[in-house]
């Protein structure tokens, strides 16, 4: 790992970033730069597209989500992807592991046992 803080951070970005979007797809489904866009929203998450759609591919090959083109209003059709009930149930386990370790990353940064 690098001395660089920021290098660290943009680890700790992509190793959660499954987690967010399957967050964001439970939600609605959504088409990939609009994915993009909420992240960067958040910018503890913002990441590139360069990095979403290779993720997001990932999720359709392994069942997680589905996608399907739709026409747009403002352009040229969109790929839409949707949670898979296999998505929803990573989706939990994921949660659950991530508010662990949280949760026990949390008590040592307090100074806890």
């Amino acid at each position: 790992m690098s001395g660089d803080p920021g290098h660290w951070g943009s680890q700790l970005r992509k190793g959660v970033l499954e987690l967010a979007v399957l967050g964001l797809l439970a939600k609605e489904q959504r088409y990939g730069s609009s994915l993009v866009d909420d992240l960067g929203d958040r910018p503890g998450l913002a990441l590139t597209a360069g990095t979403v759609y290779p993720l997001l591919a990932r999720l359709a090959k392994a069942g997680l989500v589905s996608a399907s083109w739709q026409e747009s209003p403002v352009g040229p059709p969109r790929k839409y992807y949707t949670l898979t009930a296999a998505g929803r149930r990573r989706l939990d386990a994921m949660a659950q592991e991530f508010a662990a370790v949280a949760a026990a990353l949390g008590d040592i940064l307090k100074g806890e046992s």
